[in-house]
């Protein structure tokens, strides 16, 4: 069986709608989906107030050993983050022996910030790997990707008019769970294409 370990973002845990939407739809085409809560998100769930996220290093070396002991060794692995947890898994990759990598709502770089852009992480991943982008994230829109920076191993496929949680506009008529259903179905097709 697919092992999925599955990174949150900065502001939202295993908990959210998103994560456990986009989990439940991967586990019902046979894949098994793990939800992993950084340290800090453990604490906010402890506690109930907001704190900022560790730093690379620990999350990182959180992932890593979270994930070394929760995989089957002889399963093919695939490391999947939102926003943050994208970062981690990119950065992460390649130490895990992972199938490949797989980031939803990838930070390309702060809001208003472009000029601070975070190909580094991506470049890390040296496994294949794909983006599930918002057309109109504002981490990283289509109009502002120059496809020619990413590494060759990086695919992006975009969600038109959606944000950075992969939700589009009322007015496209598009459910955010249809909108998910979407970005399940192109995780499944990028999965499969890896084991054949």
């Amino acid at each position: 069986m697919v092992h999925i370990v599955f990174a949150h973002g900065a502001g939202a845990g295993p908990e959210s709608d998103f994560m456990q939407h986009i989990s439940g739809l991967l586990e019902e085409k046979g894949y098994k989906v793990q939800r992993i809560a950084f340290p800090y998100w453990q604490k906010v769930l402890q506690t109930g107030k907001k704190r900022p996220p560790d730093r690379a290093p620990v999350l990182d070396q959180y992932f890593v050993e979270t994930v070394q002991a929760l995989r089957d060794p002889g399963q093919p692995l695939f490391v999947m983050g939102k926003s943050m947890g994208a970062r981690v898994a990119a950065r992460t990759a390649e130490q895990l022996g992972a199938t490949g990598m797989i980031g939803l709502g990838f930070p390309f770089h702060p809001p208003g910030k472009p000029e601070r852009d975070r190909f580094d992480d991506l470049a890390c991943a040296h496994v294949p790997s794909l983006i599930i982008q918002g057309s109109r994230d504002p981490f990283g829109n289509e109009s502002w990707l120059e496809l020619e920076r990413l590494p060759s191993f990086v695919r992006v496929q975009w969600l038109a008019a959606a944000n950075h949680d992969l939700v589009a506009p009322k007015r496209t008529g598009l459910s955010p769970e249809q909108g998910w259903q979407q970005v399940v179905d192109m995780v499944d097709q990028f999965i499969q294409e890896q084991l054949n």
